[in-house]
C-alpha cells in the first residue's frame, strides 16, 4: 500500500496484518497510480536473531526484520521520507512534538523518559493549545520563519496516558492496544477536530531533560547552549537512517538557523507531572 508523507509517496510491503492495519490508521493514503519515492519492507525472518534495519540510500529502500513494535516502523517510514526531503527539498525532520498556542508554534524535544509525550498531552488539556504533531514533524525555513508541518492522520498513544491525565480515560477505554501497550487513535474524539493543525510557525523550542542532580527546573538558553545540547544528543532523533559528513552538515546548518529564529528553554522534569506541566505551560503561553 502507498501513503503520502509530506508529499513523498512511501510504499509499505508486508505480510503482517497488524502492521498493515496500524499503518492505514496512522498515515494518509496515496493514489496507487503514483510511483513510490521510497519503500519499506517489514518482514519476519527466522535467520535474523533480532530486530534489524537495512537501508539502501540509492533506491530509498528500507528492510525491517522482526519488529514487533509499530512505533519503530512508523518512525523509520518518517525518517525515509525525511532522507528524501532533506537532500532534495530543503525540508528537515524534527523528532519532537509541535504545538500551537494562539498562532505561535512550540517545539518540544527530549530524550527517552524525559516526558515529551506526557507533557504534550498534558498541554492539550488546555483548550487554547492546538497540536500539529505529537512525535515527528517536518520543518522548512521561509525567510525569518520556521514553518512546521504535520503528516500523520492519527496519533500513537500509550495505555498509561490516563494514569497520568485522567481527562483521557474515555479515549484509552475505547482504544485497542498492542502487546507493547500502544495504540493508534484519533485524538479528535477527545479534543475536537478544530484543534488539529496542519501547520504552525515555530517561535519556541523546549528541551526536556530528567536530571535529579540538577537543581535548575527551568532556564532560557543562549543559542550556543541550545545548539550544544542538540548536537550532543543527535538532535534527539535516534531514527535517522543516514549519518555522514554531508548529512551532519545539512542538519547542523538547519538547526543553527532554527535557533536564530526561536527562543530556547530547558525544563528539568524531575518533579511530579503536574508540577512540570505548570512550568511548561508558563513558557508556552507566555507572550
Amino acid at each position: 500500500m502507498k501513503s503520502e508523507i509530506y508529499g513523498c509517496c512511501i510504499k509499505l510491503l508486508t505480510a503482517q496484518e497488524v502492521v498493515k492495519n496500524r499503518w492505514e490508521e496512522n498515515f494518509y493514503s496515496a493514489s496507487q497510480n503514483i510511483r513510490s519515492h521510497g519503500r519499506l519492507y517489514v518482514l519476519q525472518e527466522s535467520t535474523e536473531a533480532e530486530s534489524k534495519v537495512y537501508y539502501d540510500p540509492q533506491s530509498k529502500t528500507a528492510f525491517l526484520f522482526n519488529f514487533d513494535y509499530y512505533g519503530w516502523i512508523k518512525s523509520i517510514a518518517l525518517s525515509l521520507a525525511g532522507d528524501i526531503l532533506e537532500d532534495e527539498h530543503g525540508t528537515w525532520s524534527i523528532h519532537g512534538a509541535c504545538l500551537d498556542a494562539r498562532g505561535r508554534g512550540i517545539c518540544m524535544v527530549g530524550g527517552s523518559g524525559a516526558g515529551k509525550t506526557t507533557h504534550t498531552y498534558g498541554l492539550l488539556r488546555n483548550p487554547r493549545i492546538r497540536v500539529v504533531s505529537d512525535d515527528w514533524f517536518f520543518a522548512r525555513i521561509y525567510g525569518n520563519d520556521i514553518l512546521a508541518y504535520g503528516t500523520e492522520k492519527n496519533f500513537y498513544i500509550r495505555a498509561d496516558l490516563s494514569d497520568i491525565w485522567k481527562e483521557y480515560s474515555w479515549l484509552v477505554q475505547k482504544a485497542y492496544f498492542d502487546e507493547k501497550g500502544r495504540s493508534v487513535v484519533d485524538i479528535r474524539w477527545i479534543i475536537g477536530k478544530g484543534r488539529i493543525l496542519p501547520i504552525s510557525t515555530l517561535e519556541k523550542i523546549i528541551i526536556l531533560k530528567r536530571d535529579p542532580e540538577d537543581k535548575d527546573i527551568v532556564k532560557e538558553l543562549e543559542r550556543s547552549q541550545a545548539m550544544e545540547i542538540l548536537k550532543k544528543n543527535g538532535y534527539f532523533n535516534p531514527h535517522l537512517l543516514v549519518s555522514n559528513d554531508f548529512k551532519d552538515n545539512l542538519r547542523q546548518t538547519f538547526f543553527s538557523k532554527l535557533l536564530d529564529r526561536v527562543r530556547a528553554y530547558q525544563v528539568n522534569t524531575t518533579g511530579m507531572p503536574e508540577e512540570s506541566q505548570k512550568v511548561i505551560q508558563n513558557i508556552v503561553l507566555r507572550e
